[in-house]
């Protein structure tokens, strides 16, 4: 569940930044489709860090 919940996300904010930056630039449909592959390569990458095949950020807060 907490997979497939960061996966979604990422989408979805992906997708709501691009709607935003098209909406300020007018820059229809361009920047929807570039923030949301950002998006799904975002979430990818959450759920293989969450499944524990690629090691965790090193920018994050130290454990």
């Amino acid at each position: 569940m907490k997979m497939s919940s960061e996966f979604i996300a990422g989408v979805v904010v992906g997708a709501f930044l691009g709607w935003g930056v098209d909406q300020l630039a007018g820059t229809t449909p361009f920047g929807l489709i570039v923030f949301l592959l950002l998006g799904f390569c975002a979430g990818v990458l959450n759920v293989m860090r969450a499944a524990g095949t690629v090691a965790p950020s090193k920018l994050g807060p130290k454990p």
